[in-house]
């Protein structure tokens, strides 16, 4: 990327009548294409995934070619193991110097040198609050950036940007908060697009107060839910440290508390336990860390699974949890796939990014 390009946080609205959004990570790529429809909304053109396989990257870049997706204006998503996610004290220096003292400061925090990774910077909420104030840090390293523009050299992509998937996530949050009239509300999202992650972000006046990573076992979004478990539900309450003593280690990496599935149970009920725990772990987090603002509402979505996703943790939490339907933002997505929904649904949101 170097002195082409860097990330870049949205700050004001600008959207263009037609986008190209694409995530490339570990020989997957994930596009949508769309057009603004006028009030936020935006009709969905095309979507799916592609994956490299045996091709090299120019057998690829030909298939994708045959696809129409060569020689455009794109925006890239970084996806979460692609980046970390740092949380920092705001350091006390000029505006403009602030990414150079924030790669000091995260200069033990990241798995790599220094000098090899690229950053941006941005500020936890919305600037309101009393104390201190604090940064987020999204470092990723210039051999993934590399990689990634490897592929747009091949494509005659114009990549006008980069992107991450908490920032991406924050801009579904915040247009569906606007829907509902609630923009001044914390609201909450969980984001499950695989069988590895899901994220979740907390957000309020269009800005990002927290984000939080769940490792997820494997085989979790074909698991049943809340199906027989009762029995599980004590036994992983006392395995796990008490809420009251949980502090997440930023320090260690994107913001990620990961859980050693490995090492517990091989019984599907205890695994599945185990993710509504670390969600309850992280919303008694943000009950106790912003008591002035508490959460006005909580969303998820897991592809086809969303409204079991959203009846078992209302269930278990005893929150109202509701799920996401992505066609009341994106018109044309009941046209495309569904499988490669969850996966692409990430995506939409970097439409909505402020340029």
């Amino acid at each position: 990327m170097g002195a082409r390009l860097r990330m870049r946080w949205p700050w004001k609205s600008k959207f263009s009548s037609d986008q190209f959004i694409v995530s490339w990570s570990a020989g997957v790529l994930a596009y949508v294409r769309a057009r603004a429809a006028g009030n936020g909304v935006f009709v969905v053109e095309q979507m799916g995934i592609e994956r490299q396989g045996v091709d090299n990257l120019e057998n690829f870049a030909r298939r994708l070619q045959a696809l129409g997706l060569g020689d455009l204006t794109a925006k890239v998503m970084l996806r979460p193991e692609q980046y970390q996610l740092l949380q920092i004290d705001t350091p006390a220096v000029a505006a403009e110097e602030l990414r150079a003292a924030a790669r000091y400061q995260i200069r033990d925090m990241v798995s790599v040198p220094v000098d090899d990774i690229l950053l941006d910077v941005m500020e936890v909420g919305d600037g309101h609050q009393k104390g201190t104030s604090h940064l987020f840090v999204a470092a990723a390293t210039k051999a993934v950036v590399a990689d990634v523009m490897a592929l747009g050299d091949a494509m005659n992509w114009q990549v006008t940007v980069i992107d991450i998937q908490e920032t991406a996530q924050r801009n579904l949050q915040s247009a569906m908060s606007r829907q509902d009239g609630r923009l001044d509300r914390a609201d909450a999202a969980l984001l499950v697009s695989d069988d590895r992650q899901a994220v979740l972000t907390i957000s309020a006046n269009e800005e990002l107060f927290f984000t939080r990573r769940l490792d997820l076992p494997a085989g979790f979004m074909s698991m049943a839910w809340g199906d027989g478990q009762d029995a599980a539900v004590d036994v992983l309450h006392d395995a796990f440290t008490p809420v009251s003593e949980y502090v997440p280690d930023y320090a260690g990496g994107a913001l990620a508390q990961s859980v050693d599935y490995a090492s517990g149970s091989d019984v599907d009920a205890d695994r599945v336990q185990r993710v509504l725990v670390e969600v309850q772990r992280s919303l008694d987090l943000w009950d106790r860390s912003w008591s002035s603002m508490p959460l006005g509402g909580f969303r998820v979505f897991a592809g086809e699974r969303s409204s079991a996703l959203a009846a078992w943790l209302s269930r278990e939490m005893g929150h109202d949890v509701t799920f996401i339907d992505p066609e009341s933002l994106f018109p044309g997505l009941k046209d495309m796939q569904p499988a490669d929904l969850p996966y692409c649904f990430p995506l939409l949101g970097v439409l909505m990014r402020t340029a």
